[in-house]
């Protein structure tokens, strides 16, 4: 391994909280994910983070300081457990990008912003690697959304010069990246995919997610209440745009939800909602696409997978594994790919997919005198 490319670490935990992905890999002479991995938060981490984004609760800052370190030490211990395994000592890594946890994210208003969580610095301290992070803040600082930033990444290694592709990540929240030969890569999040169905699964029978969409498979849509959840503007609104449990939380499906609706056609419903959004989002902006590729922890809920095959007749719907790379792990990979552009000085938005006012070098270097 000495005489090969170099090593990266990639490091996110995404909307859903759900657990830390870690990813090690190279880029030359093309992406590889040489072993990845998931972390669980421990429980009650877990339960305060969802806690925190979903802002049901004010907040001391004495805790919300114990938080960032908390969460520091879990992305620590996920790097070094994935080290462990492929049996690669710290100093073997150039260097590790961690996108943190977010907890709020505002990109638009008066003040802008977007706040991850995470203390590089207790990354950086109890790895000995070289830590990138905070890739968001800059994009919005430069009138950007801050999300999303993958899209850089697929344009680079996942697009087919000759035929209209798109990526879609099937995370706590969906999002598209749009790679249409001969026109700027256009990315923006498209509403929610597993965040609702994962908190309305919590809230009626205790699990954290319905696997496989077997419960959502056991009701019926409600075409009331569909039509009343696309109605939210955001659905309708042009990118750029980014959004995230802040809005798209069970306090936005209470205004709208029926009395006496059966718990299992809420989830039904909630299904459709993310399948039928992604899809007219898709017909919208990029009504030419032949192939959808999807990544993130979505592509394993079947009902979900089905409902977009159903609502998007003529496209081919895949999984990322069959363009080489793992789906679980896209964005992890993306994220050790942004700390290589930070070291090298390379831009790491595309403003046409985030508004920003132009390309910016993303993210801030921590690094141990050791």
């Amino acid at each position: 391994m000495a005489d090969a490319a170099p090593l990266y670490l990639g490091l996110i935990s995404g909307t859903s909280a759900d657990g830390i992905d870690a990813a090690l890999v190279r880029f030359a002479p093309k992406l590889e994910v040489i072993v990845a991995r998931t972390s669980p938060y421990p429980d009650d981490l877990r339960a305060r983070i969802v806690a925190l984004a979903r802002n049901d609760a004010a907040i001391m800052l004495d805790d919300l300081g114990h938080l960032d370190v908390e969460i520091g030490a879990c992305f620590a211990d996920a790097a070094l457990g994935l080290l462990r395994e492929a049996s690669v000592a710290p100093h073997a890594v150039t260097a590790l990008g961690s996108h943190g946890q977010t907890v709020c994210h505002r990109p638009s208003g008066p003040h802008p912003f977007t706040l991850q969580l995470g203390d590089p610095n207790v990354i950086a301290e109890r790895t000995g690697i070289i830590t990138v992070a905070d890739f968001r803040r800059a994009d919005v600082a430069a009138g950007g959304q801050g999300a999303p930033l993958l899209p850089a990444l697929h344009a680079a290694v996942l697009a087919d010069p000759g035929i209209p592709r798109a990526i879609l990540n099937l995370g706590g929240i969906a999002n598209l990246t749009l790679l249409v030969p001969g026109k700027p890569v256009l990315g923006f999040d498209t509403g929610p995919a597993n965040c609702l169905m994962d908190a309305w699964s919590l809230r009626v029978r205790g699990t954290p997610r319905d696997e496989d969409g077997a419960w959502a498979r056991s009701g019926h849509v409600d075409r009331g209440l569909l039509a009343g959840l696309l109605d939210d503007p955001y659905f309708a609104a042009p990118p750029p745009k980014s959004t995230g449990r802040e809005v798209f939380n069970l306090d936005w499906l209470d205004v709208r939800l029926p009395r006496g609706l059966a718990t299992e056609d809420v989830q039904a419903t909630l299904l459709q909602l993310s399948a039928r959004s992604i899809a007219d989002a898709l017909r919208r902006h990029a009504p030419a696409t032949r192939e959808v590729y999807a990544c993130g922890g979505g592509v394993h809920n079947g009902a979900l997978m089905d409902a977009l095959r159903a609502e998007l007749p003529g496209v081919k719907l895949d999984t990322t594994a069959a363009l080489g790379i793992d789906p679980d792990f896209v964005e992890a990979a993306g994220f050790a790919w942004l700390a290589r552009a930070r070291l090298e000085n390379i831009a790491g938005n595309l403003p046409s997919v985030t508004g920003a006012r132009g390309s910016r070098v993303l993210g801030a270097v921590y690094a141990t005198s050791r």
